[in-house]
């Protein structure tokens, strides 16, 4: 097929099937994976590129970071395993953060896929798992060893044989080996799902996916630059307290914009910590290129020409770009935040198109042994969204994530706890013309024998979610064990009979009130 055969009506077409191979590929790794980080938070992602590691499509229910963090990693990849030197059935892993998605609780897998001989395409896909060993997963840990086990990028399956060497180090290494793999093994189904549905698809169609992905890529980057073009050249800044951990820390952006490309230095944010909420460059970039994409053009699919228009920097040693060994495994409490603090920068010249901001994704990971079988566990509490210039925020949400709640009858057949309420936070939301979404509140009771350990994700408990326009600062979140106030920043022993409260901040409210 030419390019000159590729018109708008056919590229649609085109591209519209290969979103839904790679969403039935999607849902083969929701439907055969193991863990409720995947079944019921929707943890997970899978994308297809081109032989160069370029986005081509993703899954409609990607976890924005994935879709960010994954182009890059298939490029890293390649860079160490030529193209040339992959075969049919290989497929390779890494969880390093500094190639991937920005900390080790996510594993990744790529796979090459083969037409008619020739390699035409690569399978990526990524999913967030029950536990990759170390210390329980919460933003406590000082450095990248207390976090668990690093898988460099390695053969994860030669020519369809697994490497049973890995497989046993990985199982040997984790609490819950049968959860960890399963979900591992669930990714490279779906990737050769994708793979045998690609072929189909190519050999009905005859297309040249390297046009086609030109195509689209150039379609995505013009939608884009003609966004850009609306706003007007300058440079825009906005700077953000946050705390996760008890003390504060500072981001500050400057958001460049030119007549077709925008350009975000966060130079003056705050040195990074030994703590595990530092935010490795792939993630920074995935997470600010999520909010222009919310700005800019968010009804086009992304892929790589949706993002060739932005580029990010942080100084080296930064929260926004650390130096190994660096913790990053609670990464989201600080990287969640540049969505809202970049549309903070563009709030004057653009006030239709950005949102105040909100809670960002809590979370809790729990684990110890009951009932003679030892369990690790994990679970997100979303809160309150931040408004928007017509709109009200959107309540218990997980934005600019879209992670889910785990339901209550799983959680409980999961650990040894017992769910006492699980709510809305009235009146958690900001003020304003428009109201900022209202948090959550949970409660639940250890009920297990033996004592379990349990960390937190939890901001905004010193800087609640601010305003934009006028608007009023949502409620901070609250962390309480027994009844009194809790470092969100520790490991806790938690014994029969305690009960852990979690309230999550509400979102910041847009516009004046009364107007």
């Amino acid at each position: 097929m030419t390019r000159a055969r590729l018109d708008p009506i056919t590229t649609e077409i085109l591209w519209t099937r290969l979103v839904s191979i790679i969403d039935e590929a999607s849902a083969t790794l929701w439907r055969t994976s193991f863990s409720t980080l995947v079944r019921e938070a929707n943890d997970y992602a899978i994308i297809l590129t081109d032989l160069e590691g370029r986005s081509l499509a993703q899954s409609s229910a990607s976890i924005p970071s994935f879709i960010g963090t994954l182009p890059r990693t298939v490029r890293h990849f390649l860079r160490l395993f030529p193209l040339s030197s992959l075969k049919p059935g290989d497929v390779l892993t890494t969880n390093d953060p500094w190639l991937a998605t920005g900390h080790i609780h996510d594993i990744n897998i790529c796979m090459p896929v083969f037409h008619r001989g020739k390699p035409v395409a690569l399978v990526a896909a990524c999913s967030h798992v029950p536990d990759i060993g170390g210390r329980v997963r919460g933003a406590g840990n000082r450095d990248i060893f207390e976090e668990g086990i690093q898988i460099p990028p390695l053969y994860l399956m030669r020519e369809g044989r697994r490497d049973e060497a890995v497989v046993a180090f990985i199982e040997k290494n984790v609490r819950v080996p049968e959860q960890t793999m399963g979900d591992v093994w669930a990714q490279v189904s779906a990737a050769h799902m994708m793979a045998g549905r690609l072929a189909g698809f190519l050999g009905e169609t005859g297309i040249d996916l390297d046009e086609l992905g030109a195509e689209i890529r150039g379609r995505s980057e013009a939608a884009t630059r003609a966004a850009i073009r609306a706003i007007p050249n300058g440079t825009y800044r906005a700077e953000w307290q946050i705390d996760v951990f008890g003390e504060p820390i500072t981001l500050k952006a400057a958001v460049k914009v030119g007549d077709e490309d925008i350009a975000i230095d966060y130079s003056g944010s705050s040195p990074q910590v030994p703590r595990s909420v530092n935010v490795v460059p792939n993630y920074t970039f995935a997470y600010t290129a999520f909010g222009l994409k919310c700005m800019l053009s968010p009804e086009v699919p992304n892929n790589d020409g949706s993002f060739l228009p932005i580029t990010t920097w942080a100084p080296e040693g930064s929260i926004l770009n650390p130096r190994y060994p660096a913790a990053s495994g609670a990464r989201n409490a600080v990287g969640q935040c540049l969505p809202g603090l970049v549309m903070d920068a563009l709030s004057a010249v653009a006030p239709e198109k950005v949102s105040a901001a909100g809670c960002l994704s809590c979370s809790f990971a729990m684990t110890g042994e009951h009932r003679g079988r030892r369990f690790a566990v994990m679970n997100f509490i979303n809160g309150g969204q931040g408004a928007g210039n017509g709109r009200a925020g959107l309540d218990t949400v997980s934005f600019p994530s879209n992670v889910g709640n785990t339901p209550l009858e799983v959680m409980e057949a999961l650990a040894p706890i017992r769910l006492v309420r699980r709510q809305r936070r009235p009146g958690s939301g900001g003020a304003g013309a428009h109201r900022g979404g209202e948090g959550a509140l949970m409660e639940f009771e250890m009920i297990g024998e033996s004592p379990a350990v349990i960390a937190f994700i939890v901001s905004r408990i010193l800087t609640p979610a601010p305003g934009l326009g006028g608007g009023a600062a949502g409620k901070p979140s609250r962390l309480s064990i027994n009844g009194r106030a809790a470092p969100a920043g520790e490991h806790h022993v938690i014994q029969k009979g305690d009960r852990i409260q979690i309230e999550t901040a509400g979102g910041g409210g847009y516009g004046r009130p009364g107007r």
